[in-house]
């Protein structure tokens, strides 16, 4: 299996002290992390190492965190966001959630309280411990997937597309979003990356384009991953 890594967490936040406790608390739940004390750097790493969920803290220097916020929202619009405020901060945190932020924490917090939130909203997001469609069986947090049983010998990306379709049943992606979502907004690519690495993950799953069980071809637009409640072939 390629990758077989935990999700990745970008902590955002000046206060040293505060940003290291968090991390401490993520890393031993198993999670990844990144961390930044200022604005430009969040959005450098957060561009450099596209997370699973970002921590961010409203007051922060060089780039403010609502303006964080709002280009993390523009960039990444199904990105888990959770913003961190101190209780003067009201106006602050309505604004940050009007900006597309998820959750919120106030300061001062236990750093469980955060790992508890950042569990949640990763649930939301689709990163459960397991997805389970007839045969195909996908554990999301340790990156495997396995047909009838058998471990599926994908690659990182195939892992990623595979991922990204069947968290999102029934949802139509183009070609063009999933560039995004999965190579990431800098790759230079064409559509026709996609369709390779499509046809590439049906061959492993056993699905036939004409008929297929998993992963359906909408004519003129993309892709999307056969909604579990319609009856399999």
């Amino acid at each position: 299996m390629g990758g077989m890594e935990p999700p990745l967490i970008l902590i955002v936040e000046d206060e040293k002290d505060i940003a290291r406790f968090i991390e401490l608390e993520l890393q031993a739940e198993g999670y990844r992390t990144e961390v930044a004390h200022d604005g430009i750097t969040g959005l450098s790493k957060f561009r450099e190492v596209s997370p699973n969920l970002v921590i961010l803290d409203l007051m922060l220097p060089k780039v403010g965190g609502l303006e964080v916020a709002r280009l993390i929202r523009q960039e990444r619009p199904e990105l888990p966001l959770l913003i961190l405020t101190a209780k003067g901060e009201e106006e602050d945190r309505v604004l940050g959630l009007e900006l597309g932020a998820d959750d919120y924490v106030v300061k001062p917090f236990s750093p469980r309280e955060v790992v508890a939130r950042v569990k949640a909203l990763l649930r939301r997001a689709g990163l459960r411990e397991e997805l389970v469609y007839g045969p195909l069986r996908l554990l999301p947090t340790r990156r495997e997937a396995y047909l009838a049983g058998k471990p599926l010998p994908l690659s990182r990306l195939e892992f990623d597309l595979l991922l990204t379709l069947a968290q999102h049943p029934g949802v139509v992606f183009s070609r063009e979003r999933l560039l995004e979502r999965v190579w990431g907004p800098g790759f230079p690519g064409v559509d026709r990356v996609v369709d390779v690495h499509i046809a590439a993950l049906r061959k492993k799953l056993g699905d036939d384009p004409e008929n297929p069980r998993f992963i359906e071809t909408v004519r003129g637009v993309g892709y999307r991953f056969k909604d579990p409640d319609a009856p399999l072939p």
